[in-house]
């Protein structure tokens, strides 16, 4: 990687934010952070970052056609990774409509001015392009007792949410098909780690159990997901863009799969040790079993074995160590999750149906 200008859309977010972090702190490169500042969106995530020469931030929508016009002919960016997304399951079964707006109509404007824009470039800028798509397997649906998911599993969303980026998995290997648009896709695992919004699942339990409050767990809480540190995720998609192979797509998972019942126990269990309660009582007291999410898929695991064998890239962090350094962090940095908490969400429960 050199001295290229490389656009991140959703930069602002969990995973676009450490992406970002990441490209300013170990390379030459200028970076692009392109952000609607959605709900979820935080550029206190960047304060690490915000006043190096390399970095500029662009407050626009993925969907504007106009605006991501302007950027691509100030900025001349040799690569885009596109992680601009609404994510939370519950939200897309509450309000679909964003999910579909940003992540499929998105995806497409996206596609359309980097499809021109590529088809300006002379070589060699156009050669070395890249377009990197980076998606989740919640696409394939419910994994059940089967083998973990693979590139080549068939898509079978249940929630607006999967299908909304299902839909633009197929845009993005349709303009690649098509039109020849250097496109590379990624489908990773849950991800955790510092920064994640305190919606999703191990923040949300964290945050609850200092604060007293019950712990909600879904249903009976065995549904297993694949966990993922999000600095492992940003390792290997620049991996990939870096050395993956166009038109192809890469499943990035760390084969840590966890019941969500063990890791609500495994963060009290922690706590205990690194915040003991007043009364000296376990924070697993605080457990309560709630009603499940419609169409709850039970367990979702990828297989990484292609990005292992072809880049010999492995997921480095000990789950153990992963979740403690994480704990540690909310409990360090009271003051950026309270922030959000001031603003769209403050903590209740989503995903209920309508």
């Amino acid at each position: 990687m050199g001295t290229e200008t490389i656009v991140v859309t959703g930069g602002a977010g969990f995973i676009g934010s450490a992406l970002v972090r990441c490209l300013i702190r170990s390379s030459d490169c200028s970076v692009v952070n392109v952000d609607a500042l959605t709900y979820a969106a935080n550029l206190d995530s960047l304060r690490d970052v915000d006043e190096n020469p390399r970095y500029s931030f662009e407050h626009v929508d993925i969907a504007d056609d106009k605006a991501l016009r302007r950027i691509f002919a100030e900025y001349q960016p040799s690569a885009v990774f596109n992680l601009a997304a609404e994510t939370h399951v519950d939200r897309s079964i509450d309000g679909p409509a964003p999910f579909i707006r940003t992540n499929l109509f998105g995806t497409f404007q996206l596609l359309e001015v980097s499809l021109d824009y590529w088809n300006t470039l002379a070589e060699p800028n156009r050669s070395s392009f890249r377009l990197v798509h980076v998606s989740t397997d919640e696409v394939y649906g419910d994994l059940g007792g089967a083998a973990p998911f693979s590139e080549t599993s068939p898509f079978a969303p249940n929630s607006p949410y999967a299908a909304s980026k299902a839909a633009a998995d197929h845009l993005v290997r349709a303009w690649h098909k098509t039109y020849e648009l250097p496109v590379i896709t990624t489908n990773c695992s849950n991800n955790y780690g510092p920064f994640q919004f305190p919606e999703k699942l191990i923040p949300r339990v964290i945050i609850a159990a200092i604060e007293d409050k019950p712990l909600p767990v879904y249903g009976d809480g065995s549904q297993v997901r694949d966990w993922l540190h999000v600095e492992d995720h940003v390792d290997a998609l620049l991996t990939v863009m870096d050395y993956g192979r166009i038109g192809e797509v890469y499943a990035i998972g760390s084969r840590n799969e966890h019941r969500n019942i063990d890791v609500v126990a495994a963060i009290c269990q922690c706590l205990d040790e690194l915040q003991p309660r007043s009364d000296r009582r376990s924070y697993a007291d605080q457990i309560s079993f709630v009603v499940d999410r419609p169409g709850h898929d039970r367990r979702y695991a990828v297989d990484p074995s292609k990005i292992e064998s072809e880049f010999e890239w492995k997921a480095a962090r000990d789950w153990d160590a992963g979740l403690r350094e994480t704990i540690e962090w909310y409990l360090g940095n009271r003051s950026w999750w309270e922030d959000i908490r001031t603003g769209a969400y403050r903590g209740e429960r989503l995903g209920l149906g309508r």
